[in-house]
């Protein structure tokens, strides 16, 4: 069997058996919470008796997946230079507050609108995760610490501008403070043509965020730089060993600074999705935790975009199912319980899996070599 096609059904079937003993491990967290394992899985499949509902559920689903999904490339951006970003939490955070405040702030047609909030985002995320990017090469400063503290900072810093200097206009009664309304230029245009196109209701609400196709351009954008560039082979080397990268003529310091500044511009557009496709603006209440699921979708995606496109599309599967599950008399703590075994089982698979591919590829170069040794015969 070829080598990479062994490699890659060892790797289906580590996912696989990690997914089952998360089942099962799931099974007995939901028996302990009082609730029936079969009626707890069979609401992870109910979308609904009608097809709006089914549609809803559907949209529901992917909108969930497309801030993951960007969430999980910011992460494996800095995972591919060896460099832990914890701090895309604080990272989306800032950005979003930010680009939500200054697309308020005035009107242009809607291409030049929404493209100035991406540019913004991008930009204040960018400019955030320099901080613990120059602290690491100047200062040898771990990023996981920085990173860590920097979040901190920026979700206080968003909490403030927000209910201070950012606040829009407040309507009596109501409880959380948001930055002022984006006008409807801003507005990203909805994808329910998708399913008209079936035949289908759109669904309600915001309908499916158009997000969702920046989120697929922005994926395979992602692979062809990291893939296919001398940047991305830049940055893989510098991750693997920085002496022998230094020696070839690539700069560490400078492709930390180049690996987390993407990171970090990646991140800030983990909130545009919801901010530009559902809310049109940044509340005391918006999303928070993406940055930390990212982290769980990278790892599950082992920090391919295509794999963080599947993670991400298994987190939003999850997470659409609390509803049912809550009429299933099943505890929403379920979905986390299922979120953290399933990442902490697949590691564990990735890890075992590896080691088999490696003993594979040892003893079949070891009988290559044993059939191209020429036997010595006495004289």
């Amino acid at each position: 069997m070829p080598a990479g096609l062994f490699r890659a059904l060892l790797t289906v079937a580590g996912a696989v058996a990690a997914i089952v003993v998360a089942i099962a491990i799931s099974s007995v967290a939901i028996l302990a919470a009082g609730a029936s394992p079969t009626q707890a899985f069979a609401a992870f499949f109910d979308f609904g008796e009608t097809e709006r509902s089914v549609v809803n559920g559907i949209a529901t689903m992917l909108n969930r997946s497309v801030p993951l999904f960007i969430a999980g490339l910011a992460v494996a951006i800095g995972f591919r230079m060896n460099l832990f970003n914890i701090g895309v939490e604080g990272q989306y955070k800032i950005a979003a507050v930010c680009a939500a405040y200054v697309g308020s702030l005035f009107v242009a047609p809607a291409p030049i609108q929404i493209l100035v909030i991406i540019v913004v985002a991008a930009a204040v995320g960018g400019l955030y995760a320099l901080i613990p990017a120059v602290m690491k090469v100047t200062r040898g400063v771990n990023e996981v610490i920085s990173t860590i503290m920097l979040n901190f900072i920026a979700i206080q810093l968003a909490a403030f501008l927000v209910r201070g200097p950012f606040t829009g206009q407040r309507t009596e009664g109501q409880l959380t403070t948001n930055t002022p309304l984006l006008p409807e230029s801003a507005w990203f245009p909805n994808l329910n043509v998708l399913f008209e196109l079936f035949g289908l209701p759109a669904p309600r609400g915001g309908g499916l965020w158009g997000f969702l196709a920046v989120a697929i351009l922005l994926g395979m954008g992602i692979w062809v730089l990291l893939e296919r560039t001398r940047f991305g082979f830049d940055v893989k080397a510098s991750g693997l060993n920085p002496s022998a990268a230094l020696a070839s003529g690539v700069n560490p310091k400078k492709m930390v600074i180049s690996a987390m500044v993407l990171s970090g511009a990646v991140a800030g557009l983990i909130g545009l999705p919801e901010i530009l496709g559902d809310k049109h603006t940044f509340g005391s209440n918006f999303t928070p935790g993406l940055g930390f699921l990212g982290i769980a979708v990278a790892l599950l995606g082992r920090n391919k975009p295509a794999g963080i496109a599947v993670a991400a599309l298994l987190f939003g599967f999850l997470d659409r199912a609390q509803g049912p599950l809550q009429f299933a008399s099943v505890p929403p703590s379920v979905i986390m319980i299922m979120q953290g075994a399933i990442v902490l089982l697949v590691v564990i698979a990735n890890e075992i899996t590896s080691r088999i591919a490696v003993r594979h590829e040892e003893r079949r170069a070891a009988q290559q070599l044993g059939r191209n040794t020429p036997v010595e015969v006495a004289a």
